[in-house]
């Protein structure tokens, strides 16, 4: 399977304009769908209200998209740790260890790691977060004590069905280093990942591939160029959809030849304030043996931490 896209560049605008409503859950082992969520922090404004009333209430109204898809992507912005061993930066985000099992309970399956915030309690809490994820069921995305183990995909499977996610943060991220041999969290060059991308394509033609990516620059609405030169990277190289974070505000979905291009869903649990940090969107790809993989788009809106579609 090689899914596919029309050749269309898709607006922002007509994006947020679809559907909106859960569909129900495809039957049978012909189609996979994958559900891509922005930034979830839980910690700072968010606590609070985890704290008084719990993960399930914080993620309620949309836990039914959840639901009917056969894996959950998150972008965890924080560490799941009840130890503390800060890094010294500007902000620094801790979420309780416990709270994994909450995100599970959800219907979250997986969460990306490779971002500048889940190293805020530094290898001991990241490599905690990775273990607390571990333990609830959930699969870790762009972490490993090596490169070649933090640019090796999750696996999706369902029936024949495969999708690999890969997942990156092209930041440079504050008072850290990368260790070989230590727990870390994906941090490739451009070359370097498109390379992983290109020898997977290879070695597996009939699997799809989404690379999770953090880039960009916060707050803008229109990806830089370097976002746009690794989109046409990994789009020839052979990923066939491109999902990413970090600018806490919405980006243009896009298409490069048969490559989809989300450059940013925006926030998804946050705290910010300004009117454009409180919308974001969930992505939901589809995918089926020999047809062109199928897309839509959940507009939420941030309420007081809370995603309400």
């Amino acid at each position: 399977m090689k899914p596919s896209f029309t050749a269309l560049a898709v607006s922002l605008l007509s994006a947020l304009c679809m559907s909106c409503t859960p569909s129900p859950r495809d039957v049978g082992d012909d189609t996979l769908s994958v559900l891509f969520t922005g930034d979830v922090l839980l910690d700072r404004g968010a606590r609070p209200v985890i704290e008084r009333r719990g993960i399930g209430y914080l993620l309620q109204e949309v836990e039914p998209y959840f639901r009917q898809a056969d894996a959950v992507v998150v972008n965890l912005e924080c560490p799941l740790t009840d130890s503390l061993s800060p890094l010294n930066k500007q902000y620094i985000f801790r979420a309780d260890a416990s709270w994994a099992a909450d995100l599970y309970r959800t219907g979250i399956t997986h969460a990306a790691l490779a971002n500048n915030h889940t190293i805020d309690q530094g290898r001991r809490g990241l490599q905690a977060t990775w273990q607390h994820l571990v333990e609830a069921g959930i699969v870790p995305l762009g972490y490993g004590c090596s490169a070649e183990e933090q640019l090796e995909p999750a696996v999706v499977r369902k029936g024949d069905l495969r999708v690999a996610l890969f997942n990156a943060v092209t930041l440079p991220i504050e008072n850290w280093y990368y260790a070989e041999g230590r727990p870390g969290i994906c941090q490739p060059t451009a070359t370097q990942l498109s390379d992983a991308v290109g020898r997977y394509r290879a070695a597996h033609p009939e699997t799809a591939i989404v690379v999770v990516l953090h880039w960009g620059t916060e707050f803008q609405t229109q990806p830089s160029m370097s976002q746009r030169r690794l989109a046409r990277s990994l789009a020839d190289a052979g990923a066939d959809a491109i999902v990413g974070h970090h600018p806490h505000v919405l980006q243009p979905i896009d298409t490069l030849g048969h490559t989809l291009v989300c450059y940013s869903l925006g926030n998804f649990v946050f705290d910010q304030r300004p009117p454009q940090t409180r919308r974001g969107m969930m992505l939901r790809l589809r995918f089926r043996p020999r047809t062109p993989v199928a897309f839509d788009t959940i507009p939420v809106e941030v309420r007081q931490c809370r995603p309400c579609p």
